[in-house]
């Protein structure tokens, strides 16, 4: 099984962690290490050990991040450099997540194809809306059927 390590600013890896054991149930493989300014010092250490013993019990880690350029992507990418079989995806969102955790426990999908998927379904989640534009969706709909 791919190992996800889920890292960001503040809570952000904490309460995306939530919404998926929430929508999803408890995850095995999936850890979260937060980037919070109090332990800046060592953040790179801890996240390094996650990863590294993460690897250790998996086929491959998929490390994602919030923000690319961001020091939990800069911090990885140092990680990278020491431990084999990392993929690492910046943008990291509740859609994006909970398809991983499907995916990974029902094909048994490569790292790579497992990071490819995060990309994919991860923009797919963005989307734009309002109550006008679903009203004018629906008055389409009701032309068509005239």
């Amino acid at each position: 099984m791919i190992g996800i390590v889920l890292t960001g600013h503040g809570q952000f890896a904490m309460g995306l962690k939530s919404a998926v054991d929430m929508v999803a149930g408890d995850q095995t493989f999936f850890e979260i290490v937060p980037f919070e300014d109090t332990k800046a010092a060592t953040y790179g250490d801890v996240l390094k050990d996650e990863i590294s013993t993460m690897a250790s019990k998996c086929e491959g880690v998929l490390v994602l991040v919030d923000l690319w350029g961001g020091t939990p992507f800069n911090q990885t990418m140092m990680v990278s450099s020491q431990v084999d079989n990392i993929e690492i995806v910046a943008g990291a969102n509740l859609p994006m997540l909970l398809e991983l955790v499907v995916t990974r426990m029902s094909n048994s999908p490569s790292l790579e194809e497992l990071a490819m998927l995060a990309i994919e379904v991860g923009g797919g989640g963005v989307r734009r809306s309002n109550f006008r534009m679903l009203a004018s969706v629906d008055d389409d709909d009701d032309d068509d059927e005239i």
